[in-house]
């Protein structure tokens, strides 16, 4: 028997604690694997009513999970409010997140599934990551280059080459080592994760139609196709640079594992489109397993019961399947 996934609630504020409850009452329907909650026990009681179990080890959610949501408990802001973010909810969102990626390290978790968090509160805080990945990263001794955030749904799954920055310095960022390296961590965690041996992964242009042989710019030439090269001659099956106006057809999309993009929007914008109540972001190249919903706190609908769990069952699912294959591969 694997270990139960840490589930945790994000900021206390948001719509973490909601989403968290609404999935393990759907557990049964879900097929979703044992899992505990970390995080404020009062800001899950104020929003959601099912019942619940406090623990003192993840070892005790085994027993516990059949009849009550199990959570180790984050003794922090006991006054926070369902919507109105605070630097305490903050702290207590940060606080829970060292504590359960510790969980994932020792292996007492198979592994970190992680509730939305508002990056400026925790910039407020003095959090100089940016995002919860980096943190996770630097907390497991990883170069925050040599992981990828891969962003998937039942339809597609896409990796952005560079992610939060201007539009404008995308060209100036994107680099030939940049692709391969993100490549190959896709590659690799496909295999260990997914148990897909020869993943197929599709490469997006930058420019309009692929540069059209240099008339709308050179970077496909200079820069995409060099780093395309290099991985086919590592072993990899990767095809492109691919116009990126035709990457995410439902024809197109039947011939790739993954999709490479060159910036945010070119991944997400498909990927949300099709997925965007089960979409998950899962990081690539980290020691643990970690997935969280894609999506942010939504501290607008916060304790008012309308925040849809779809992306945390996805993500808590796909955790699980993760944390069973790499066990089964360990056997």
């Amino acid at each position: 028997m694997i270990a139960p996934l840490a589930v945790t609630l994000g900021d206390p504020a948001g719509i973490g604690p909601e989403i968290v409850g609404k999935a393990w009452e759907a557990r049964h329907d879900a097929q979703l694997p044992c899992f505990f909650a970390v995080g404020n026990e009062a800001a899950l009681r104020r929003v959601w009513q099912g019942p619940i179990a406090t623990i003192g080890s993840p070892a005790e959610a085994q027993t516990m999970f059949a009849n009550a949501l199990p959570l180790l408990p984050v003794a922090d802001c006991d006054d926070a409010h369902a919507g109105c973010p605070t630097l305490e909810t903050a702290r207590c969102a940060l606080d829970t997140l060292g504590l359960a990626v510790g969980l994932a390290q020792s292996g007492t978790a198979s592994g970190l599934v992680t509730g939305p968090v508002s990056k400026a509160q925790l910039q407020a805080i003095g959090f100089t990551h940016p995002g919860q990945t980096e943190f996770i990263a630097e907390r497991c001794g990883i170069s925050s280059g040599n992981v990828a955030m891969m962003l998937a749904g039942p339809e597609l799954r896409v990796i952005p080459i560079t992610i939060h920055i201007p539009l404008a310095r995308v060209p100036e960022v994107l680099t030939s080592d940049l692709i391969v390296s993100r490549g190959r961590t896709s590659a690799i965690g496909l295999q260990r994760n997914f148990g897909i041996q020869n993943p197929r992964i599709a490469v997006a242009g930058l420019n309009p139609h692929a540069g059209e042989q240099g008339m709308m710019g050179d970077e496909e030439d200079r820069i995409i196709l060099p780093a395309i090269e290099t991985l086919r001659a590592e072993g990899f099956d990767v095809i492109g640079p691919i116009s990126p106006d035709a990457l995410f057809t439902p024809r197109a999309r039947q011939g790739y594992d993954l999709a490479l993009c060159m910036y945010h929007d070119q991944g997400l914008i498909p990927l949300k489109a099709l997925c965007v109540d089960e979409g998950v972001n899962m990081s690539l190249g980290l020691p643990i397993i970690r997935t969280s919903p894609d999506h942010g706190t939504a501290f607008d609908v916060a304790g008012k019961n309308l925040a849809d769990p779809g992306a945390m069952i996805a993500a808590i699912r796909m955790a699980g399947d993760a944390a069973t294959y790499r066990a089964s591969e360990a056997v």
